[in-house]
């Protein structure tokens, strides 16, 4: 279905699957895979349905199924680093390679576990691995499953899409998680995600007979043997391989999307802000709420320096996403208690860029992508990622960096504890005019003073 979403200077027609698959880029980041992970796969997943014979209604249900089954992938990065003392976008990447073979499971976890620990603490999670994997998988992949499925139902998705991602990972022999479902008991669509997922990771790395062999290997243990020959009469399809691997797959994909039952107006493009920003925030326990706060910050300044209630809108739609480029950053980094080397302070710095990137690709949020790559930058030129100085910053960038800078100091972080209010302000007033805009911290200050004054009235 075709939406509308207005503003004081256009007004854009867009698609639900053109904002969703554009989204599902920052989802690709944080399980590792190649950019485009997710819309290829929903290529894959859709022609499965339509050679299965399934009405419009259902392939829409499925196509969003497919493309948004990592909704819930950033929920687990931090705990994976933890507990395999390792990098949680390789560990996620090559994860989805892994069968059941003993072997191939053990190899996994040889070479995945602790690689840059000292011996001992290597062998200690080594051990701890191989004597509670079963333990540690559950729960690993309950805490996505449910966190995905929370997300779709947050944006409106029914209940046949959220339960089907909740089952991603459930295989047809009842081998799988996070319920051990088995044969007909695993929802439709997310037997055909599972199969288009394994489907695009091989091609992706071997191109596609390595893709269909893989599916042959696992027909009846992983994958619904029904899927499976419906996936192999579309993959002899002329064409099905070539748009598969070409640069045209992503309108391809949202040329294919049905017609939407759901209306995307503008508190619907807050929900999915919304929803992103949760998806971001979850990836590290020290940024939980952060985007979410960065948002009411920046809405409090806003309003001080007399926005209008449309700005104020699309200002807390870009504060909301300013991070997203941050699914690409490892857990290993973000959550590293101690100063970060060269390599990693350039991984961190690169998140800036990885928001404005992925923003770029969504019409609806493309002017908000300039907060995303530039809300560390500084009034003096010594900001990253370009060094833009003065009034090459605009005042939206300018908010936002002063929000977010302020949420930083007061919340907790790997390195040192939330500090006081007045600390925080007095820390940032010292550099009112090199990094901070003098008028919108002051707007903040005032923000800040008449809340202290509505709760001393109120007490």
């Amino acid at each position: 279905m075709e939406i509308v979403a207005s503003s004081a200077t256009e007004t854009r027609t867009v698609q639900l699957s053109e904002i969703l698959g554009a989204l599902s880029h920052a989802l690709d980041l944080t399980e590792g895979q190649p950019v485009g992970h997710c819309v290829r796969a929903t290529w894959i997943g859709f022609h499965i349905g339509r050679k299965m014979g399934l009405p419009d209604l259902q392939l829409w249900e499925l196509y969003h199924t497919v493309m948004l089954k990592d909704l819930g992938c950033s929920s687990n990065a931090a705990r994976i680093c933890e507990l395999y003392l390792s990098d949680d976008l390789s560990f996620k990447r090559d994860f989805k390679t892994v069968s059941d073979s003993l072997p191939k499971v053990l190899g996994f976890v040889f070479a995945h576990t602790g690689l840059k620990a000292g011996l001992a603490e290597r062998f200690r999670a080594v051990l701890n691995i191989l004597q509670n994997g079963g333990e540690i998988v559950d729960d690993l992949i309950q805490t996505r499953c449910q966190r995905g499925a929370q997300i779709a139902l947050q944006l409106r998705f029914p209940a046949s899409v959220c339960e089907a991602i909740h089952a991603l990972d459930e295989h047809w022999n009842g081998s799988g998680r996070p319920d051990h479902l088995a044969g007909a008991a695993i929802p439709l669509y997310a037997r055909v995600a599972l199969l288009a997922q394994v489907v695009d990771v091989f091609h992706t790395a071997a191109g596609p007979a390595a893709a269909i062999a893989e599916v042959r290997s696992r027909s009846g243990t992983w994958f619904d043997p029904q899927v499976v020959a419906c996936f192999e009469s579309v993959a002899a399809e002329p064409g099905f391989w070539e748009i598969l691997s070409s640069d045209a797959v992503e309108a391809a994909v949202v040329a294919l999307a049905p017609a939407s039952p759901i209306v995307v107006d503008e508190d619907y493009l807050d929900d999915i802000a919304r929803a992103f920003a949760e998806i971001i925030d979850a990836k590290s326990p020290f940024t939980s709420g952060h985007s979410e706060r960065v948002a009411v910050y920046a809405d409090m300044i806003a309003a001080e320096l007399g926005f209008t209630t449309e700005r104020r809108r699309w200002l807390k739609r870009a504060a909301l996403l300013h991070d997203v480029g941050k699914l690409g950053v490892s857990n290993a980094i973000l959550d590293k208690n101690g100063k970060l080397d060269d390599a990693e302070w350039r991984d961190m710095r690169n998140h800036a860029v990885l928001s404005e990137t992925i923003l770029s690709r969504v019409a609806v949020f493309r002017e908000t992508a300039c907060i995303g790559g530039s809300h560390h930058e500084r009034l003096d030129g010594k900001g990253y990622p370009r060094g833009l100085k003065g009034d090459a910053i605009a005042p939206e960038i300018r908010i936002v960096s002063v929000a977010d800078v302020f949420d930083a100091l007061t919340a907790d972080r790997p390195y040192r504890s939330a500090m006081p209010l007045e600390k925080a302000l007095g820390i940032m007033r010292a550099d009112v005019g090199t990094a901070f805009d003098p008028t919108c911290f002051a707007a903040l200050e005032r923000a800040l003073a008449a809340i202290e004054g509505d709760l001393a009235r109120a007490a």
